[in-house]
């Protein structure tokens, strides 16, 4: 039996509308298996089932690519959060609250294993891109939190503190914990433990710590 046309063709001609998604979620995942340095566009392209020169429709060399795959994921979870703290009608506390969960959620993925481990083992030697994930990501996601924090402290639900410091501390803490959550059987102190129970026992310390005394 012959195959019908259709199901001949490569997957870029049959969902041209889903070929940057099919690119960047390739281009995750041989990130994370090959590095940054040692990926080649050519193993993208395999992976995602399209021709490298598809790959540059969308995206003109692979230090893009990269920046696009972390706009995707990282910047869009801080966009979550930042539509979050304009639209909320609650307290701050309740407005952190939504927040971490959600950070807490993709920091235990394993998209967000793969991008960390990048992050730390080749961006210091990629000026250029080492600048752009400061100011995109931690610096974005510096703001999101220091400001729901410093709204706290002028409502009078947070005791008064350098929301920046209190921020650094609060996302630091949510962020090597998802981690851990992600590798349990290599950190023994939370083995038994669910996540609800990891996160609300974060949120209770940070808290603890930023809410004003009566």
């Amino acid at each position: 039996m012959t195959a019908s046309p259709s199901a001949q063709e490569p997957r870029w001609r049959r969902l041209p509308e889903e070929r940057p998604k099919q690119i960047l979620d390739a281009a995750l995942a041989v990130f994370g298996e090959r590095g940054l340095s040692n990926a080649r566009l050519d193993d993208i392209a395999k992976r995602a089932g399209v021709s490298k020169g598809t790959i540059y429709l969308y995206f003109p060399n692979k230090e893009e690519l990269f920046r696009e795959v972390i706009r995707s994921t990282v910047v869009a979870q801080i966009e979550i959060g930042e539509q979050a703290a304009a639209t909320s009608t609650g307290t701050a506390t309740e407005s952190l609250t939504r927040i971490m969960r959600g950070m807490f959620e993709f920091f235990r993925s394993p998209t967000y294993a793969s991008i960390f481990r990048l992050v730390n083992a080749e961006l210091y030697n990629i000026p250029d891109l080492a600048e752009f994930y400061a100011q995109e990501v931690v610096e974005r996601q510096r703001r999101l939190i220091a400001g729901v924090i410093a709204h706290g402290i002028e409502t009078g639900e947070f005791r008064q503190a350098d929301p920046t410091i209190s921020g650094r501390i609060f996302t630091s803490m949510f962020l090597m914990h998802g981690l851990w959550c992600s590798q349990k059987k290599l950190c023994s102190h939370i083995v038994g433990r669910s996540d609800e129970q990891v996160f609300n026992e974060l949120l209770q310390f940070g808290l603890s710590a930023i809410t004003a005394r009566s």
